[in-house]
């Protein structure tokens, strides 16, 4: 214990001896609480993204009382503070448009309480970026407990050997096959009954895991949680254990600004690369890091999936779960096998260094894990491409695209919205063939508004029916995680704010060179000087509420889509009453 009891700040609320201090004291005593039990433990706040329409964190209301025993045995005091829950499907237009008002949430909750430390209860998409990013800015000792993926399910046709299916990606490939007519009705209706068996985020290799994964990276979670499987009962102990380990935290005063350096999130670059991640973690680890005060840019996670080769055989680039991951030795023995690409001194909420988290930590299963020489993709999981298209950046998954298209010329098909574009490939008789650029834009931060995953572009009908299941598509969208394709993406600046992809009509080349990392449209200097004369910003309907903040303040994706006023690490002043 580094700290003493009079160090704590709850205790500016609570043991004073003025009037304040007999309010707050006597409120607490309100509520059943003994005046000791604030007096003379360390408060800790339990953020909780539970919500009846979420069905990715329906079990974290449990995982919360889990927490609670923990901090209790360990002589803290806890208390749950319910914060807005992105369950990702259910959230209309899109998660990313409240990641920052999560944040924002997270931030506010914990300065203007009476919290000594913080656990954050979270893990689909934006909700692990989001709460890391508020409590980053809030500053307290924080650890985080992941919700963990879903249960496997087993797709069986008689004849044919039994395969692990899940949420996301194979929902992508079923629907695929349903519309080319290849899986009859009643087999569609069993697969949507059957293939989400429990709560718990996607249980392939999507953001959600991504995410979580990667703020195990960054030393903010206990080693090996995040591939728990949210049913495991070893899910329920590490909630206790996280609840356990944030007293602790607490006396050292163990905070994010002793844990996040350059080198932790470049650890969680290279595990992003070596699991096959999802892009919106390109995103994501820009804002987390610039909260931090780390300068970080898709320049360094070029730069590091160029190094690391994809060694997770997980879907979307390869072809197992996070359960099979979990047995396997989870993010250790996956973090053990890059060793020579990681920063090993970086400090952990464990209280010791990466290096000595994962010693020891063996693959159990080369092929779920694979092993240096054998990678599931030696392309990489990110390549950052630039160009006349994409000045400040695009990304793309290339260990989940087709290879015959890494050095690839086609004529664009451009559609200003999804509404228009799902009209238009339902055309059956629609001049497109697979060698066509299929272009959205309007779809970035501005535009959408909030960046929606619409990048992963529909194949035409007409395509599908001939067996095209891969296509080149380019927007200023966002992709699942758990998605796959040839797939260009987060292209910046967007169209809605002038970038060169408004400039782009239908019939223009398009090359693209993943090598090279180049991304161009074929069209002379002074012909897009002439459209861009010509070019007007769509309007923004939108006049009032969070959607007219987040249009007036969001950065662009090679930014980390914060809002303006959200940058670095300092923090805002105590609440005026101190």
């Amino acid at each position: 214990m580094t700290r003493s009891l009079d160090a704590l700040r709850s205790r500016r609320w609570f043991a004073a001896s003025d009037m304040r201090g007999f309010a707050h004291r006597q409120r607490i005593q309100q509520m059943g609480l003994r005046r000791e039990d604030v007096l003379d433990k360390p408060i800790v706040a339990i953020i909780n993204t539970w919500s009846d329409l979420s069905p990715c964190h329906a079990h974290l209301r449990e995982r919360a009382e889990s927490v609670k025993r923990g901090v209790l045995m360990a002589g803290g005091m806890p208390f749950e503070l319910p914060a807005m829950s992105l369950g990702e499907v259910m959230v209309k237009p899109t998660t990313m448009l409240y990641r920052n008002f999560l944040a924002m949430e997270v931030e506010e909750l914990l300065r203007s309480l009476p919290i000594d430390g913080v656990v954050l209860l979270a893990g689909c998409d934006k909700t692990t970026p989001a709460t890391v990013m508020g409590a980053v800015s809030a500053g307290l000792p924080t650890i985080f407990c992941p919700a963990g993926g879903m249960l496997s399910d087993r797709h069986l046709k008689r004849g044919e050997p039994a395969r692990s299916i899940g949420a996301g990606t194979h929902t992508r490939m079923f629907w695929d096959e349903y519309q080319a007519g290849q899986i009859p009705e009643p087999e569609w209706i069993k697969l949507e009954a059957k293939m989400t068996r429990s709560p718990g985020t996607c249980n392939v290799m999507g953001t959600a895991s991504t995410m979580t994964s990667m703020v195990e990276a960054l030393g903010l979670a206990l080693p090996g949680a995040t591939a728990i499987p949210a049913m495991d009962a070893g899910h329920v102990r590490m909630a206790t254990n996280c609840g356990e380990r944030i007293v602790s935290m607490i006396w050292d005063d163990l905070t994010p600004a002793k844990l996040l350096t350059r080198g932790a999130f470049l650890n969680a670059a290279a595990v992003q690369m070596a699991l096959g991640g999802s892009t919106n973690a390109a995103v994501h680890i820009i804002a987390m890091a610039r909260r931090a005060g780390v300068d970080l840019s898709l320049a360094d996670l070029d730069a590091m999936g160029r190094q690391v080769p994809v060694l997770a055989n997980l879907f979307p680039s390869g072809d197992r779960l996070m359960e099979d991951f979990h047995y396997a030795g989870g993010l250790p023995a996956l973090m053990n096998r890059i060793r020579p690409h990681l920063s090993l001194g970086e400090m952990t909420v464990t209280g010791r260094t990466i290096g000595e988290n994962i010693e020891g930590r063996e693959s159990l299963d080369d092929e779920v894990i694979r092993p240096l020489e054998r990678p599931v993709s030696a392309a990489g999981a990110l390549a950052v491409l630039r160009g006349n298209l994409a000045p400040e950046g695009a990304v793309m998954k290339s260990s989940a695209a087709s290879p015959k298209y890494f050095r690839h010329t086609g004529r664009a098909l451009v559609f200003d919205s999804p509404a228009e574009m799902n009209k238009v490939c339902a055309d059956p008789e629609l001049d497109v063939d697979e060698n066509t650029v299929l272009v959205l834009r309007n779809a970035g931060p501005v535009g959408a508004p909030g960046m929606p995953e619409w990048g992963g572009l529909p194949i035409p009908k007409k395509l599908l029916d001939r067996g095209v299941r891969d296509m080149v598509r380019l927007s200023d969208a966002r992709m699942s995680g758990t998605h796959y394709g040839s797939c260009i993406l987060h292209i910046s600046p967007e169209a809605a704010v002038g970038g060169p992809l408004a400039l782009v009509r239908t019939g223009d080349l398009i090359a693209l060179d993943v090598e090279a990392r180049t991304l161009e449209l074929k069209v002379s200097n002074d012909e897009l000087a002439r459209r861009r004369a010509d070019w007007t910003p769509p309007p923004r309907p939108v006049t009032r509420g969070f959607t007219r903040l987040y249009q007036d303040h969001v950065l662009q994706a090679h930014e980390g889509c914060d809002f303006d006023f959200l940058q670095g690490d300092d923090s805002s002043p105590e609440p005026a009453i101190f």
